[in-house]
């Protein structure tokens, strides 16, 4: 069976759970919460020396870090990661878009608001992340218009990457009453069949 060692609140995390309640797979979760240190023991940092979640550990002992690497070897063979080559490379395309431009902002800002004290000083840097945030969602919104979906004619693991965090950046200050597009799409994700609810 797989194990994932993961923070259930954590958007990177909650890619793997959506993805793995969809495709029906079986799989063990172990919290681990990196907000409080625990990817920082020596335990943890022995499985994953860079002290980050979510991790995959396989039946055989081999481990695989970063959350968009473990999406696409989770859905290798399934529909959810196209076997064209060039659907393929935009697929990647948008999981790296993910980790490069959308969460350094929106998955920053949720995390400056909602897990440090008001008087902490890295406050000081949530409206720079909000119009950064406001910039990447006007990107999505653009792509979404006369499409379903981010890749192709398909939901696959690009839109998983993309709503883990943008379907919660209201915890971080966003608001996505100017972005119709991504509303719609967010909706007609939250209707795929398997489709479960982050844990916060």
């Amino acid at each position: 069976m797989l194990t994932i060692y993961g923070m259930r609140a954590s958007g990177n995390c909650y890619k793997l759970q959506l993805l793995l309640d969809q495709l029906g797979r079986e799989y063990h979760w172990v919290d681990v919460d990196s907000a409080h240190g625990e990817t920082r023991t020596p335990d943890y940092l022995a499985k994953n020396p860079n002290g980050k979640v979510p991790l995959l550990e396989l039946d055989d002992g081999r481990r695989l870090a970063e959350s968009d690497a473990i999406l696409c070897y989770l859905a290798e063979g399934t529909s959810f990661l196209p076997s064209d080559s060039w659907l393929r490379a935009q697929t990647l395309q948008w999981l790296f878009f993910e980790q490069y431009s959308h969460e350094p902002c929106i998955a920053v800002a949720r995390f400056i608001r909602g897990w440090l004290p008001a008087e902490h000083p890295r406050q000081a840097e949530v409206p720079a992340l909000l119009q950064k945030g406001a910039q990447v969602l006007a990107v999505m919104e653009q792509h979404l218009a006369g499409r379903e979906w981010f890749v192709g004619e398909h939901y696959g693991i690009a839109d998983i990457a993309l709503y883990a965090y943008t379907h919660c950046a209201g915890d971080g200050g966003f608001e996505l009453a100017d972005f119709p597009n991504i509303r719609t799409w967010l909706a007609r994700v939250q209707a795929q069949p398997g489709h479960t609810p982050m844990q916060r």
